[in-house]
C-alpha cells in the first residue's frame, strides 16, 4: 500500500521516487522526493488526506508537493537517505509522529 511505504520512508528518512499524474503536464511524471507528512492539507480548501513531500526536482521556488492518493500511481523507497535539515525551516506540527530529533 502506498501510504505504508510512504510512512515507512518518513521513519527511515529514505528518499522516494513518486509517480503521479500531473494535470499541468497532462502526463504521468516521476519525481525524486523526501516524504514529509501524510494527512489533511492545512492550506487547501479541500481538507482530504494528502501525501506531502519535498520535491528535490522542482522548477519553482516552492518545493513542497502535496498530492491526493488518487493522483499517485507509485511510490518506491530508495536507498538514499535525507536529512530534515535540508528543507525544514519552520516550527513543525507533523501529523505523523516521528523521531527526527529537533525537527520532530
Amino acid at each position: 500500500m502506498l501510504k505504508d511505504i510512504f510512512i515507512r520512508a518518513i521513519f527511515c528518512k529514505k528518499k522516494i521516487k513518486v509517480s503521479f499524474y500531473s494535470k499541468e503536464d497532462r502526463d504521468t511524471i516521476v519525481k525524486l522526493c523526501a516524504p514529509m507528512d501524510y494527512g489533511a492539507s492545512r492550506r487547501a480548501k479541500d481538507k482530504s488526506d494528502r501525501f506531502h513531500m519535498w520535491d528535490y526536482e522542482s522548477d519553482i521556488e516552492q518545493h513542497i508537493l502535496s498530492l491526493k492518493p488518487e493522483q499517485i500511481s507509485g511510490i518506491e523507497m530508495l536507498e538514499g537517505t535525507f536529512e530534515p535539515s535540508e528543507f525544514v525551516t519552520w516550527q513543525t506540527q507533523w501529523i505523523v509522529p516521528r523521531d527526527w530529533g529537533q525537527y520532530s
